[in-house]
């Protein structure tokens, strides 16, 4: 008892507490897939240390850990360890912990014994990872381990004290540019000695020599020498890595271990201060046990605090499929840097978009949505691919052709989400019921089930676009459309001309109204695709050969117009009034400074409507107001469609002149014609 109270207490070190960043487990999960594959062999890799008032001793391993040279940070320690990652989750518990520990540090001490550490001190420094990933799940399995012997039994003679009671504000001051300037490979130990009032730092090869095996005495006062290392600890034990330098100083000089040594545990702050640093007087014993007699100890704790292993789930960050849907904004975030820091990126991704047809444009059109951040897109459409379809429509190849050919609106749905896993996407077969084209008895409730389809679709949806080939296809979801409400966007094509439009959602503005604003329409009452007509859409494929009946085009057109769609929508959706944003009358893109406020958005002012014609490379730009007797979006058809719904629909579908009726454009045709009528017979007259 009185022999343990001459010599103090036994040190207490501090163990490291390691850090492991998610870019460290990115870099382990690519070399596991594409280089180590199967193999099994240990991995030299990098870890670092600093001292931290606030957190402690933490030791951190990163992404440029496998990087074949260290990256060099000021006040950071390097340390090289091994990487042990194993196949499976039974290699990984089978292995005897205790028997690893310990034939790593016997490699270690033979490596001590070898003396190479008095020209290299931080070779003494040493860790390993076990580790097993769970690639398909992101689960990662770890355990750190610091090696180091178990002996010798070392004692605190005293308790710490702060470096400023050995040195003063000049000699610390020395001290810490001293430090900064001495090699990277000397910094993790070294020697301080004082003499008066100056201070110099030297390396261990100057007190001892590497050539002897076992060095009898030094040459030096060690009242005036202190034996410093780099201390990650900022309590008042010194930090783990003094257990190495201890026992292979006194391995060395063995009759230091009975006499009192003056340590100093080096703690560098970010700004180059050393004022918290502490001495630590150490005293060994005279019967020291060597290092071969006992054990080797490091493994860390978890946790819970006990000795297991710590469970890194990298899921969330790590999955293909989340990183694929992060990695596909990146081009829209950055726009947020500087182009448009406006641009609100969540309004895209909660936007759900219905297209009706899912042909060239469709194809198109979703590609488009999908760059700009969409997420929710449906199709409808009724046809199946055919072996002509793939390369002109982009979400088709040919084995959606095999075995009669698949369902358009599926095909499309399965392979936008092979694009990108993360889209909400899926496919509705339906047929379009079309104003006239008859509905007999045997196609009636057919038909219902259809109309039913597309009416709850459309419902459910933010934004329809009518993608369609034929006029009349577009009538049905145009009034659907209108009657809730939504933002509805039109695609239609020509041979080398294109139409793009959006729809007004609010009622028409009478003939002479004198608060018609004479700039601009408010995006209320612009038309819609069917405003412009004064007949209603009759049969377009009756007595048409093929090449009438599809929609034969120059290959670039679709493209062009579907980009347009979807930027337009987009556009909208970034203007504070959305589908409210009024159109220019007269939009030439020279005079975007002299336009009123309320026309421009985040993306600049929206055109009603783009019309383009290849032939001569030429755009314009169009606007027009609702038509109070439109076929689609007039009031009457809207009231009329609320009052009789289905039934109003049949009678549409089996009479080509009912919605005339309906509108009063009958009226107006005959008006027209009497006016002929009579304009001929005074020509006659004369």
């Amino acid at each position: 008892m009185s022999s343990s109270i001459n010599k103090g207490e036994i040190i207490q070190y501090v163990p490291f507490m390691s850090f492991v960043h998610p870019s460290f487990w990115h870099t382990l999960t690519e070399m596991k897939i594409d280089v180590d594959k199967l193999s099994e062999n240990t991995k030299q890799i990098f870890g670092r240390f600093t001292y931290r008032d606030d957190l402690g001793p933490v030791f951190e391993v990163d992404g440029t850990s496998f990087n074949r040279n260290p990256e060099n940070e000021q006040f950071y320690e390097n340390v090289t360890g091994k990487l042990m990652n194993k196949n499976t989750i039974e290699e990984f518990k089978a292995i005897d912990k205790a028997d690893l520990i310990n034939s790593i540090g016997e490699i270690l001490w033979a490596d001590i014994k070898k003396k190479a550490w008095i020209n290299n001190p931080g070779s003494l420094l040493n860790f390993v990872i076990l580790s097993f990933a769970d690639l398909k799940k992101f689960h990662y399995f770890y355990w750190f381990a610091f090696p180091a012997p178990s002996q010798p039994t070392v004692y605190l003679r005293e308790k710490s004290k702060s470096i400023s009671t050995h040195f003063n504000n000049k000699q610390l001051d020395g001290l810490a540019t001293a430090f900064k300037s001495l090699d990277i490979k000397q910094k993790s130990f070294f020697i301080i000695t004082k003499n008066n009032d100056s201070i110099s730092i030297c390396y261990l090869s100057k007190i001892l020599n590497p050539d002897d095996a076992v060095q009898s005495k030094l040459d030096i006062d060690l009242a005036n020498t202190y034996f410093t290392f780099l201390d990650s600890s900022n309590g008042c034990n010194p930090g783990w890595s003094l257990r190495l330098f201890l026992a292979a100083l006194y391995d060395h000089v063995p009759s230091l271990a009975g006499s009192d040594i003056q340590v100093i545990g080096l703690r560098c702050s970010p700004n180059g201060e050393v004022g918290n640093s502490l001495i630590f007087t150490i005293k060994g014993t005279q019967d020291l046990k060597p290092v071969e007699s006992a054990g080797w100890v490091g493994w860390e704790r978890n946790d819970k605090g006990n000795f297991g292993p710590k469970l890194a789930n990298m899921s969330a960050s790590m999955d293909p499929v989340k990183l694929a849907d992060t990695s596909s904004d990146l081009n829209i975030k950055l726009m947020k840097w500087r182009l448009v820091p406006e641009l609100n990126v969540d309004v895209m991704k909660n936007t759900k978009c219905l297209l009706l047809g899912a042909g060239t444009l469709g194809c198109h059109v979703a590609r488009n949505l999908l760059a700009w951040g969409f997420r929710h897109i449906t199709f409808i459409d009724n046809g199946k691919v055919s072996y002509s379809n793939p390369t002109r429509q982009v979400l088709y190849n040919y084995e959606d052709c095999l075995g009669g050919g698949k369902r358009k609106a599926e095909a499309a749905a399965d392979n936008l989400k092979l694009i990108l896993p993360t889209a909400q996407s899926k496919g509705i077969a339906a047929h379009i019921p079309m104003p006239g084209h008859p509905i007999g008895e045997s196609l009636k409730e057919e038909t219902i089930a259809n109309i039913q389809k597309i009416t709850q679709a459309i419902a459910e949806h933010d934004v329809i676009f009518l993608l369609l080939d034929t006029r009349e296809a577009r009538w049905l979801p145009t009034l659907i459309a209108a009657h809730y409400g939504k933002i509805a966007i039109n695609a239609a094509l020509g041979f080398d001309s294109y139409l793009v439009m959006r729809h007004g959602v609010g009622k028409a503005t009478p003939p002479g109204d004198s608060s018609i604003n004479k700039t601009f329409i408010q995006g209320g009452q612009l038309g819609c695709y069917f405003c412009n007509d004064v007949t209603a859409p009759g049969n377009s494929l009756k007595d048409r050969t093929l090449d009438q009946q599809c929609t034969v085009t120059r290959p670039g057109v679709a493209a062009i117009a579907g980009a347009l769609a979807v930027e337009i929508l987009v556009a909208l959706l970034q203007h504070p009034q959305r589908v409210d944003a009024p159109a220019i009358y007269n939009l030439t893109g020279d005079d975007d400074h002299d336009l009123p406020p309320e026309t421009q958005g985040v993306l600049g002012p929206i055109p009603h409507s783009i019309r383009g014609f290849l032939h001569s490379y030429q755009t314009v730009v169009p606007t027009c107001a609702k038509f109070v007797q439109c076929i689609a979006c007039s009031d009457v058809v809207l009231n009329k469609y609320k009052e009789e719904g289905i039934e109003f629909l049949l009678n549409v579908f089996n009479s080509g002149s009912y919605l005339e009726d309906v509108t009063g454009l009958s009226q107006l045709h005959l008006a027209a014609e009497m006016t002929d009528v009579l304009t001929f017979s005074d020509d006659d007259e004369d």
